[in-house]
C-alpha cells in the first residue's frame, strides 16, 4: 500500500472513529444537546462526500463515508430513543406539590360536641 493510501485511510478512520465517543455520550446522557438539524446537515455532507468518493474511486473515502452515515444514523435513532437523565431544577424554583388541598403536616379540625 502506497505511503498516499496509508495517509488517505489513517485520515479516514481518526475521522470516522472521532465520531463514536458521541454516540457514548448519547447513550449514557441522552440526546438533548444535539440537534437534529445539526445531525441531518452533517449526514446530507457525509452523504455527498460518499458519492464523491464512489466518483473518483477513492476506496478510503467511501469507507470512512460509508461508516459515518451508519454513525450518524445511529446517533439520530439513539436521540430520538433516549431521553437522557432528568435535568436538575433551577436554582430558586419552588417544588411542585401534587397532593390535595391540606398540607402533609396538617391535621383535620374535628369539633367535638
Amino acid at each position: 500500500m502506497s505511503l498516499l493510501n496509508n495517509i488517505g485511510f489513517t485520515a479516514a478512520a481518526c475521522t470516522t472513529l472521532s465520531f463514536i465517543p458521541q454516540l457514548t455520550k448519547i447513550r449514557k446522557q441522552g440526546g438533548r444537546d444535539l440537534s437534529y438539524g445539526m445531525l441531518s446537515i452533517y449526514l446530507v455532507g457525509v452523504i455527498l462526500w460518499l458519492v464523491y468518493g464512489i466518483l473518483l474511486g477513492a476506496i478510503a473515502v467511501i469507507v470512512a463515508n460509508a461508516a459515518s452515515i451508519l454513525l450518524v444514523l445511529a446517533a439520530i435513532v439513539m436521540k430520538a430513543s433516549i431521553a437522557g437523565p432528568p435535568q436538575a431544577p433551577t436554582e430558586g424554583a419552588q417544588p411542585r406539590h401534587t397532593s390535595n388541598s391540606q398540607s402533609e403536616n396538617s391535621r383535620p379540625i374535628v369539633i367535638q360536641s
